[in-house]
């Protein structure tokens, strides 16, 4: 059993996806000394949704809790109707940590979990975001899948040095991250390697091309699909149809969903042909001029691709890895 003490210090920024922190992951944790004891890894099955996320089973204060693993997002968050019921407390005055972060362009309180417990490792005095999760509840209604409880975010995956395997459905944390070694039964013979790029919001960002426009995505577990910017799309005249879909993101409105099919898709040296997309206003979404930036971040890398591309997410060595 290991434990490991909170992220040292949060800071709020106003520019990102879901939240925004500063993180730290050389000092995230103050740990005991390791014993021979100790497992060095916990690999955590994951469960995915209709709606094509990752869930993983957790605890709360000792109470079972269902959350989704969003490398988009840079802090972890719990529901804002399942504060009481896990006994999340407000964070003291006079705390480093701050009562409340700007989560696209509005303030969130912060809350603390006196534990927070994935498999073996315990997390002492986790500091949460308290969000406004109903828009997504009603959407897994309405495809008869259960409401999340909270979201695991890169204050975490980070610090753990974490695998995510999102084809096998598995997340691998590193119980004492100071320990040399990396995750077992991982063999990338056949991937593509993958750089990524950490924004000073702890955003995860690789290079890719779009018709052969040089652009930049951001690597998101919590987007159900491929997505675009609408007005990058238009700016490269690539048609779109209508869709059925919606989508929309914390203190944001439903937006609706178009579909464009993209003739060449790269992602680092990793090409897709005839790739559909959707096509949504990230207005709001991608922040600090990165939409006109450049290259530009036009869009997000989605579960649907990572899955169908046996994507593996490294965060101890921020790399993608994806094969046919």
């Amino acid at each position: 059993m290991k434990t490991l003490r909170p992220i040292d210090f949060l800071r709020t920024l106003s520019a990102a996806l879901l939240f925004a922190a500063l993180i730290s992951p050389a000092s995230a944790a103050k740990r005991g000394a390791a014993t021979r004891d100790d497992a060095l890894f916990e690999a955590l099955p994951l469960e995915r949704s209709p709606q094509n996320h990752l869930l993983l089973r957790a605890r709360i204060n000792g109470k079972p809790a269902l959350l989704t693993v969003d490398t988009g997002a840079p802090v972890s968050a719990i529901a804002l109707h399942r504060r009481e019921h896990f006994g999340l407390k407000a964070i003291a005055a006079g705390s480093e940590i701050p009562t409340q972060l700007n989560v696209n362009g509005a303030l969130n309180a912060v809350v603390v979990a006196k534990t927070l417990s994935l498999g073996s490792l315990h997390l002492m005095d986790e500091p949460l975001v308290a969000i406004d999760l109903r828009a997504r509840a009603g959407a897994a209604r309405r495809l008869n899948e259960p409401a999340i409880d909270g979201i695991i975010g890169a204050d975490i995956l980070f610090p753990t040095k974490a695998v995510l395997d999102c084809e096998r459905q598995l997340l691998v944390l590193k119980m004492d991250p100071s320990l040399p070694g990396s995750a077992p039964g991982f063999d990338y013979r056949g991937f593509r390697r993958v750089p990524m790029q950490v924004s000073s919001g702890f955003n995860l960002y690789v290079n890719s091309s779009v018709n052969g426009h040089a652009t930049r995505l951001m690597v998101d577990t919590g987007a159900f699909a491929t997505l675009l910017h609408s007005g990058f799309v238009r700016s490269m005249r690539i048609p779109v149809r209508r869709s059925p879909f919606t989508s929309s993101g914390v203190n944001l409105g439903d937006r609706k969903v178009q579909l464009a099919t993209v003739s060449r898709l790269s992602i680092g040296s990793f090409e897709i042909h005839g790739k559909e997309v959707g096509v949504i206003d990230l207005e709001g979404l991608i922040h600090n001029g990165l939409l006109e930036g450049s290259p530009p971040v036009v869009g997000l890398l989605g579960s649907e691709l990572l899955r169908r591309n046996h994507g593996i997410i490294d965060f101890g060595t921020n790399s993608l890895y994806l094969k046919r």
